[in-house]
């Protein structure tokens, strides 16, 4: 079975104590999708200052940054997997990346990152809601902690 799990920065440790725990025969890939656009916003934060941004670009730097950080998740998600496991780093709509990563997979495991205090639809940011209702794949949805009590469902509208 290969298994794709998004290594989202927040969210990543209980995706991957997941995989440990259900799928330990698995192949696993490790997947961080960055935002594609991280220079066009750098830059455009910079043209904001009036006259004041003179110097270097930073969107350059922002987009090494990012590469550094996304590479920092995947050692430390290979770490806490603690087996071999293919890593793969993507640049774009996040969303869609993850999205089109999980065609080569069997399963994808990724977490609720949302409103975590209640049961729910908010439980799931937009980009995460895109991926589950568009993943070409069986979809493993964990809770990043201990999931709401049921008391925390709203009650239904009135009729």
């Amino acid at each position: 079975m290969k298994v794709l799990v998004w290594v989202a920065e927040a969210t990543w440790p209980a995706c991957v104590d997941a995989v440990n725990e259900l799928f330990a025969d698995a192949e696993v890939t490790l997947l961080v999708a960055l935002p594609g656009d991280l220079a066009a916003r750098a830059s455009g934060a910079r043209s904001g200052l009036w006259g004041r941004g003179s110097g270097r670009d930073p969107s350059a730097l922002m987009g090494e940054l990012a590469t550094e950080a996304g590479a920092a998740l995947l050692a430390a998600a290979t770490a806490r997997l603690g087996r071999p496991a293919a890593t793969e780093l993507r640049e774009g709509r996040v969303e869609r990346e993850v999205s089109a990563a999980a065609a080569e997979a069997d399963l994808l495991v990724l977490a609720r990152d949302g409103d975590l205090s209640r049961l729910g639809p908010h439980s799931l940011d937009k980009h995460t809601r895109f991926v589950v209702d568009h993943a070409p794949c069986r979809v493993l949805l964990v809770w990043p902690g201990r999931a709401p009590a049921l008391a925390s469902i709203p009650p239904p509208p009135p009729r």
